[in-house]
């Protein structure tokens, strides 16, 4: 039976969080269960962009640095890494680093940050969507991935956790084609799964002491939960943080198509150890004001004219708040199928070429994209 440990944690106070980091990973047989002297181990945080760590849209660096303890306890070296959204670069690296607090954890507690922004290609004949993977070559260098994910809300897969950060190894600007391949919702959510696969991280931990509601994953705004997770199956804690706040499991893409690949149980079948789930659970957790468009193939197949003119003209949107934009082109330049153009300093998407993966909500540092709903999917909401 997968388990899930859940352990009370107030607030971002080094000493708790760590008490806390450290009980949730003893619940689970401690430590030296999944990590051995001389191991190097990468602590794969999310890492977003750069945003501060009260921003709550990425792994906090306390929860990060407690994680980093425990492993060199066990007599292992950690490495907290990522790659970011936009360029992958040491520049980019850095700023990330300096902006999310991760540096100066770092720094304090001598951490050692990746900055090997080399990728290469992988063979994954197991996959069920992708059988080859362009990945952050550094990823070779390691012995072990703790994934350290952030309890967020998303706009295109509605929930971002454990499975989802996991994209984070796909390298920078290289994730826009695996947007671009993966248009569909159930398959992209399946080369997720076979990412998660692939990378089979040996532990996975929630930051789930403040989350991001609303608008995530970078446009929201913070929730305090006051919790922290673990397991060895991150499909399992996945499981359970979307229990937590209150959302159903089946409206997740990468839940639902885990328990159908059978790599998921249940909540009712996972065991949840710890602090007692029920006394934890936030039960008005604002998730996204749209959905994915979904039910219009109920009715026609997802490649019909009819379907593709519903959904390009009536389907959820990003919009742009001109009094907030600062012009900055990032939406432009990651935007997977070059929708978006800048016109007079201010983006414009053409709405035909737009595939709703929202990348530009996701990484836009003003909080100037919102996802805007037409009156005909309200009715289905």
């Amino acid at each position: 039976m997968q388990q899930v440990s859940i352990v009370k944690c107030d607030n971002y106070d080094p000493q708790q969080v760590y008490e806390s980091v450290s009980k949730s990973i003893e619940l689970l047989g401690g430590i030296g269960s999944f990590i051995k002297p001389g191991m190097r181990v990468l602590l794969k945080c999310n890492l977003l962009m750069r945003k501060k760590p009260e921003e709550a849209a990425t792994t906090h660096p306390e929860v990060a640095a407690a994680v980093a303890r425990l492993v060199k306890e066990a007599g292992g070296i950690p490495v907290i890494g990522d790659s970011p959204g936009g360029l992958f670069t040491e520049r980019a690296l850095k700023g990330v680093y300096r902006a999310c607090g991760i540096e100066a954890v770092a720094e304090r507690d001598n951490i050692e940050l990746n900055y090997n922004v080399e990728e290469k290609t992988v063979s994954h004949p197991e996959g069920k969507i992708i059988k080859s993977l362009t990945i952050m070559k550094a990823l070779g260098d390691f012995d072990a991935v703790i994934n350290i994910a952030k309890l967020k809300t998303h706009g295109m897969t509605l929930y971002t956790g454990a499975v989802k950060n996991l994209f984070g190894v796909i390298p920078g600007t290289s994730k826009a084609e695996y947007h671009l391949r993966m248009k569909k919702l159930d398959d992209f959510a399946d080369m997720l799964l076979d990412i998660c696969n692939y990378i089979k991280p040996v532990l996975s931990i929630m930051d789930a002491v403040v989350g991001m509601e609303g608008q995530g994953p970078s446009a929201g705004n913070p929730r305090k939960i006051g919790t922290v997770l673990a397991s060895s199956s991150p499909y399992a804690l996945d499981t359970a943080c979307v229990y937590l706040v209150g959302i159903d499991p089946g409206s997740v893409c990468t839940i639902k198509r885990a328990g159908e690949r059978g790599l998921c149980s249940k909540i009712n079948d996972i065991s949840l150890i710890g602090d007692p789930i029920e006394e934890l659970r936030v039960n008005d957790f604002k998730i996204p004001s749209h959905k994915h468009v979904g039910f219009i193939e109920q009715f026609f197949t997802e490649d019909s004219f009819i379907a593709s003119f519903i959904n390009n003209y009536f389907g959820p949107r990003p919009v742009f708040d001109y009094e907030v934009c600062i012009g900055c082109r990032d939406c432009e330049k990651n935007c997977p199928p070059k929708a978006i153009i800048m016109k007079g300093k201010k983006p414009v998407v053409n709405l035909k070429e737009c595939i709703r993966c929202y990348c530009c909500q996701e990484l836009c540092p003003q909080k100037a994209v919102r996802i805007r709903r037409s009156w005909l999917f309200r009715l289905f909401r």
